[in-house]
C-alpha cells in the first residue's frame, strides 16, 4: 500500500519539477534566440547603413563607392546588393544567398507611412529617419531560412528615394547555435530529473516513514486488542448461552435479553476475528503454499450457501472449469470467495441470481461472482473496498455482518499476488472479479 503512495509521491514530484525545468528552459530558449536574432539583426543594419552612405546619384545613375571586401562577406555567409529605385539589382557582393527580386511595393509602402504586412517581416525605422525593412526569407531551391535587411538609400540633396541596399545572411550558424542550446538544455533537464527522481526516492521514503511506522503501530494495537479481546468476549458467550439452556427456570423476557447479549457477543467475536486478520494479513508467509484446485474449494463452497439462496429463492449457479491450479492458502482462498457470495446473497433481492463463472487466460485464473442485487452507484465504486464502507447505510450489525468482507477479500487477493475488480449498475446489479496468477496442474 505504501509502495503506491510513495511512488505516486514520486511521479507527482517529478511531473512539477519537469514541467518548471520545461517552462524555465522555454523562457531560456526564446530569450536566447531573441537576443541572438537582435543582435545578427543590428549587425547586417549596420552593414546596410554603411553600404547605403556610399552610394551617390549622378548624371541621373548611381554610382558605388564600394569599401567592402568580399571575402569577408563570405566568410561571415553575408550578400550585399545594391538596387536602383526600380528594384532593378545594379551589383552584389559576397556569398550569393538571396536570389529573390525586390520587393519594390513593399518597400515604397514603407517609405510613405502606408499600412504594410511585409513577407515575414516588420517594419523598422532606425534612429536616422531610413526606412529599414527587416524580415526573413528563403530562396526557393534552399531550405535554410535567411535573414534579410533592405535599407532604402535616401539622396541627400533633394531627399528623394534614389535606391535600395539589401543585406542578407544565411541562418545556419543560428540554426546550428540554436540547436546546441536545445541539446543542452534537454540534456541537462534529463540529467537533472535523473538526480530529483533518486532524490525524490530518498525523500519520499524518508517522509513516509514516520507514516509507516505509525500506521504499523496501530495495525500492532488492532491485532494486540483483537487478541485479548477473544477472551473475555468468549466469557460472555458462554455465560450469555449457559441460561439459555434451562429456559424453564428464566422468564421469557429475561430469556430475551440473554439471547440479544449472545447475538451481540457473535458479532463482536467475529468483527475482533476479522480485525486480527486484517492486521496480520501483511505477515503472513508464503513458505507453507501449496498448489490448490480452486474449482474444488468452489464446487465445495456451492452446497453450503445452497440453503442460504433457496430461502431467498435465490437462482445460485456456475459454470467451472476443471482443474484451475494456483498457489497458496487454501484456508485464505476458501475465505475469499465465502465473503463474495455472502455479499452477493446478502444484496441479491427475492427471485434474484447469483452466477459464479471461471476461466484461465494464459497463466491468470479469473473467478466472477456476478449477481442481479442492488448494485452500486458510480461514485461509490471506488469505496467498496474500504473498511465498514457499505452501500447500504442502514444495514446494520444485526445482519450478522462486520463490513468487513470485502476488505478482507481484496486483502486475500493482493495477498496472493492477484487483485479484484468490480463493476456495477446501479438497480441491475454487480460483478466482481478475481484475478489470480495461475500454477501448473501437478502431475
Amino acid at each position: 500500500m505504501f509502495q503506491k503512495i510513495r511512488y505516486r509521491l514520486l511521479l507527482s514530484y517529478l511531473v512539477v519539477f519537469s514541467s518548471l525545468l520545461g517552462i524555465f528552459a522555454l523562457a531560456i530558449r526564446i530569450v536566447f534566440t531573441h537576443s541572438l536574432s537582435e543582435q545578427i539583426t543590428d549587425k547586417l543594419i549596420a552593414i546596410g547603413k554603411g553600404a547605403a552612405a556610399d552610394v551617390k546619384f549622378e548624371k541621373g545613375r548611381l554610382t558605388i563607392q564600394n569599401d567592402f571586401h568580399p571575402q569577408d562577406l563570405t566568410a561571415d555567409h553575408q550578400l550585399l546588393q545594391w538596387f536602383d529605385s526600380q528594384g532593378n539589382l545594379i551589383t552584389q557582393e559576397g556569398q550569393t544567398l538571396l536570389n529573390l527580386p525586390l520587393l519594390q511595393k513593399k518597400m515604397l509602402q514603407i517609405q510613405t507611412g502606408e499600412s504594410s504586412a511585409c513577407l515575414g517581416g516588420l517594419r523598422y525605422v532606425d534612429a536616422e529617419r531610413l526606412p529599414v525593412w527587416v524580415g526573413r526569407l528563403a530562396n526557393p531551391e534552399d531550405k535554410v531560412p535567411i535573414q534579410g535587411v533592405t535599407v532604402a538609400v535616401i539622396d541627400s540633396d533633394n531627399h528623394q528615394l534614389i535606391g535600395y541596399v539589401r543585406v542578407s545572411q544565411s541562418l545556419k550558424e543560428f540554426n546550428q547555435t540554436v540547436e546546441k542550446l536545445d541539446w543542452g538544455l534537454g540534456g541537462g533537464i534529463i540529467i537533472t530529473l535523473v538526480l530529483s527522481g533518486i532524490g525524490g526516492i530518498l525523500l519520499t521514503r524518508q517522509a513516509m516513514q514516520p507514516i509507516e511506522e505509525s500506521f504499523q503501530r496501530l495495525k500492532q494495537f488492532t491485532a494486540d486488542a483483537s487478541h485479548e479481546l477473544r477472551s473475555p468476549l468468549m466469557a460472555i458467550k458462554i455465560n450469555a448461552e449457559l441460561p439459555l439452556e434451562y429456559p424453564m427456570e428464566i422468564g421469557p423476557k429475561d430469556a430475551e435479553k440473554f439471547q440479544a447479549i449472545a447475538s451481540a457477543t457473535n458479532q463482536m467475536t467475529r468483527l475482533t476475528e476479522d480485525l486480527l486478520f486484517l492486521a496480520r494479513t501483511d505477515k503472513v508467509p508464503n513458505v507453507d503454499w501449496n498448489n490448490i484446485n480452486l474449482t474444488s474449494i468452489l464446487e465445495n463452497l456451492l452446497p453450503l450457501y445452497q440453503p442460504q439462496a433457496q430461502a431467498k429463492q435465490i437462482n445460485l449457479i456456475s459454470q467451472l472449469t476443471e482443474n484451475l491450479y494456483l498457489m497458496g492458502d487454501s484456508v485464505q482462498l476458501t475465505r475469499l470467495f465465502s465473503n463474495l457470495i455472502e455479499n452477493a446473497l446478502y444484496y441479491t433481492p427475492l427471485e434474484g441470481v447469483v452466477e459464479i463463472k471461471t476461466t484461465r487466460v494464459g497463466s491468470q485464473v479469473y473467478v466472477k461472482v456476478q449477481d442481479t442485487g442492488m448494485g452500486i452507484a458510480p461514485e461509490h465504486i471506488d469505496k467498496v473496498f474500504e473498511r465498514f464502507w457499505r452501500v447500504d447505510k442502514s444495514r446494520s450489525y444485526n445482519s450478522g455482518g462486520s463490513g468487513l468482507g470485502l476488505a478482507i477479500a481484496q486483502a486475500i487477493a493482493q495477498n496472493h499476488g492477484g487483485l479484484i475488480t468490480v463493476t456495477s449498475q446501479l438497480g441491475f446489479g454487480s460483478c466482481f472479479n478475481v484475478r489470480l496468477p495461475a500454477s501448473i496442474e501437478p502431475i
